[in-house]
């Protein structure tokens, strides 16, 4: 059975995922979303005598791909939830952003917000009254003629965070047309919201909501991701 996407842990109330890019974390009923997607295979496979349960403890952009967590059973979604909340889990991200970025590691600090009623982040000065610290440690994996891979920690959790930092700088993430992108990146779907960015979670690692293990999933980029080992 085809899910929509690939099981890259299961153990008790413990999901973890790889979400594909172009599909929404979660969306209003009738339309696709990675957590019906879920909630349809959980049904499908486990056949339970009562509705599926999701907890969806954190959210991964769109056009994004990579490693997501979830919960089958409320309490350890509020565990998980609590872990996001005070910064316990830790993530990497890789990205292929446009040009040579230099120095090829450091720090990238800057405070950004959410503009209202658009699905876009800006930076802004540090006195402006929605500001929100946005910091981020990045190192170059390797690099071609039209950009930078690079390996990416996040220490906050803003919306678009790598993608506003980096197209900042004049380094937009390939495909990423919201914040200046030329270069096409996946599948050229006619639909826009089909499209992929080159922005993909690359692993994960939480404490398991019952066991108390450390958990860390790695997720396989798309098919379509350079290869340049």
């Amino acid at each position: 059975m085809d899910a929509g996407f690939q099981i890259l842990f299961e153990e008790g109330p413990c999901l973890a995922v790889c979400k594909p890019s172009g599909v929404a974390t979660q969306a209003p009923p009738g339309i696709d979303s990675l957590e019906t997607r879920i909630k349809t295979f959980l049904q499908q496979r486990d056949r339970p005598p009562h509705d599926v349960y999701l907890g969806v403890p954190h959210r991964l952009d769109r056009p994004a791909s990579g490693a997501m967590v979830f919960a089958l059973r409320r309490r350890a979604a509020q565990k998980l939830a609590r872990q996001f909340e005070l910064r316990e889990v830790q993530k990497t991200y890789w990205t292929w952003v446009t040009g040579r970025v230099d120095p090829p590691c450091g720090q990238w600090r800057d405070y950004v917000r959410k503009v209202f009623g658009h699905p876009l982040a800006e930076v802004v000065a540090a006195d402006h009254p929605e500001a929100k610290l946005a910091v981020l440690n990045y190192r170059t994996l390797a690099a071609n003629a039209q950009g930078t891979w690079l390996e990416i920690e996040l220490e906050t959790g803003r919306t678009h965070q790598i993608r506003i930092q980096s197209a900042s700088r004049g380094h937009p993430v390939w495909g990423d047309a919201l914040y200046g992108s030329t270069i096409p990146f996946g599948p050229q779907h006619e639909d826009e919201r089909l499209r992929a960015i080159a922005l993909h979670a690359r692993t994960l690692e939480f404490t398991h909501p019952t066991g108390k293990q450390r958990v860390v999933v790695t997720a396989p980029t798309p098919a379509f991701w350079p290869d340049v080992a």
